[in-house]
């Protein structure tokens, strides 16, 4: 099994640096090659622009995915998206490592998604969601918190965490055909103790070990949608 653990922390010595590099060692010690792409010491170019194409058919009016389409045809995609895009194709698992931040991806992650997950490779041309680009890889999130996991439910301040995860795991990771494994999240590691971060990172890596029995999210395929992409009445 080969891993690619997208990582966004400014911190080197962050809880998700910890997470991360312990990732890293459980996959190694089982003999599982890994992949990271740390996009703070990367410097990654998180800001989706004309510069992402060496060449445009259209240079009066920018139509990004029609471009990125284009691109991915002539090969004339920014080197440094190729690059990740290479990574992702080797993978057989995906996880992206991140603090949430404003209910959602870091800046810097996000910018990634813009601008590695192309039309034309990821999705496109009606391939999308069970169907998408990046079909029979699994993804998986790993991420921290500020705040605790009771504010993080259905009768928590925050919502419940399935809820505000489903545009990532949804709308990202399975529209482009990946399957989306359960999630884990670190419930406000900076007001734990040493002995109780320690304890979350056993967590972790037993959920690591885990990883080749976990079931996927149990996300509706295409075929249960009608054309105006409504669920199904037998399945509602």
């Amino acid at each position: 099994m080969k891993t690619l653990i997208v990582y966004a922390h400014e911190e080197p010595h962050s809880f998700n640096a910890a997470m991360k590099n312990l990732a890293v060692s459980c996959f190694e010690e089982q003999g599982h090659p890994v992949v990271v792409s740390d996009l703070y010491r990367m410097k990654f170019k998180a800001v989706a622009d004309g510069e992402d194409f060496l060449e445009r058919r259209d240079k009066s009016y920018l139509k990004r995915q029609q471009e990125e389409k284009a691109a991915m045809e002539l090969g004339t995609l920014a080197h440094d998206i190729v690059i990740e895009q290479e990574k992702l194709k080797a993978a057989d698992l995906v996880i992206l490592q991140f603090p949430l931040w404003w209910f959602g991806l870091p800046a810097m992650l996000k910018g990634w998604v813009d601008r590695v997950m192309t039309m034309g490779f990821a999705y496109g041309g009606g391939k999308h969601y069970d169907q998408g680009g990046l079909k029979g890889r699994r993804a998986m999130l790993a991420l921290t918190t500020g705040g605790p996991e009771t504010s993080y439910s259905d009768t928590g301040i925050n919502g419940p965490m399935d809820r505000i995860l489903f545009p990532i795991q949804h709308g990202i990771l399975y529209f482009c055909g990946m399957d989306v494994l359960p999630p884990f999240v670190a419930y406000g590691p900076a007001h734990l103790t040493g002995e109780q971060r320690l304890a979350e990172l056993e967590r972790y890596r037993r959920h690591l070990l885990a990883v080749d029995t976990l079931e996927p999210l149990p996300f509706h395929p295409l075929a249960h949608y009608d054309e105006r992409g409504r669920l199904r009445a037998d399945l509602t």
